[in-house]
C-alpha cells in the first residue's frame, strides 16, 4: 500500500470512530419517549439529551480544517463525561462512555502529528 492511500486511512480513522460514537451516545436519547408526558414534553427531553452529539457533530466538523483543536477536544470532552456522568465509579460505563472520546481525541493529534511518508 503506497503512503497516499495510508495516509487517507489514517485520516478517516477517527472521523468514522466519531460517527459511531455520536450514533452510540444518540441512541440514549430514545429513552426520552418513554414516560407519561405529553409528546412535546418528551420531545423536548429527546432534544436535550441529544445535546452531547450536538456538541460532538460540531467538533467532528472543525475536525476537516483543525485537527489538533478537535483532539484536545475530544479529551476534553472525555474528562467532562468521567466527571458529569461520574463513570469513574463504574468501569463498564467508563469504558463505554469515557474512554472511546480519549481514543479518538488521541487519534486526531497523532495522524495529524505523524507526517505520512513521500514516496518518490
Amino acid at each position: 500500500m503506497n503512503s497516499a492511500a495510508k495516509g487517507r486511512k489514517l485520516y478517516w480513522i477517527p472521523r468514522v470512530l466519531t460517527i459511531i460514537f455520536i450514533l452510540f451516545l444518540s441512541l440514549f436519547a430514545l429513552d426520552a419517549f418513554s414516560g407519561n408526558a405529553s409528546f412535546l414534553e418528551k420531545l423536548i427531553g429527546f432534544i436535550i439529551h441529544l445535546l452531547p452529539s450536538f456538541v460532538l457533530l460540531a467538533i467532528l466538523a472543525t475536525s476537516w480544517k483543525y485537527p489538533v483543536f478537535s483532539g484536545i477536544a475530544f479529551i476534553l470532552i472525555s474528562i467532562a463525561f468521567t466527571l458529569f456522568f461520574d463513570t469513574y465509579g463504574h468501569l463498564y460505563s467508563f469504558l463505554a462512555v469515557s474512554v472511546p472520546p480519549f481514543v479518538i481525541g488521541a487519534l486526531f493529534i497523532v495522524f495529524h502529528v505523524i507526517p505520512a511518508k513521500k514516496t518518490y
